[in-house]
């Protein structure tokens, strides 16, 4: 490999790998889960160094793409969470109706089309177990736009598989 193409990946990975990081640990909520996916995110990059073109997009939102597209990986092909969590379905007739006889790929598939707020709530929410209260203090946002924010995902969420299912 080209040295000089050495150094600036020695760099980029200097400059870029604890927001990296930092980012994916406040997804996953573990840290060696999150050391991981980072590394995982600087194989892409490098692997993929030839295809940046910074006229489409500067060096950090490329990385940081990549990175959020790896946590979207990481959660549409884990197969421990096999069925809905029993919460899911009892917090109102949106929920209920929303995600009845839905698989996770359908559903990890309309999470990726979702803005990145609401993305990040529904997954603190529901596969990290923590509260709407909680999800709030995490996202530094108020518990009462956390329910709007809530509502929001799901009714999105709804909308984009019902023409799915």
């Amino acid at each position: 490999m080209d040295e000089q193409l050495t150094n600036r990946q020695e760099a980029v990975y200097r400059d870029f790998y604890e927001k990296v990081f930092r980012m994916i640990l406040a997804k996953v909520c573990n840290e060696t889960l999150a050391e991981d996916l980072a590394e995982n995110v600087f194989v892409k990059v490098y692997a993929n160094w030839d295809h940046f073109d910074e006229n489409r997009a500067s060096l950090s939102t490329w990385i940081y793409r990549i990175a959020q597209n790896t946590v979207i990986d990481y959660y549409r092909t884990r197969k421990v969470h096999a069925e809905v969590p029993e919460d899911l379905a009892s917090e109102s007739a949106v929920d209920d109706e929303l995600l009845k006889n839905e698989t996770l790929e359908l559903l990890a598939d309309a999470l990726e089309k979702l803005p990145e707020r609401d993305r990040d709530l529904v997954i603190l929410h529901y596969y990290r177990g923590l509260t709407l209260k909680e999800v709030a203090m995490k996202m530094g946002m108020s518990y009462s736009n956390a329910k709007l924010v809530h509502n929001k995902a799901l009714a999105a969420l709804k909308k984009l598989l019902d023409g799915v299912v």
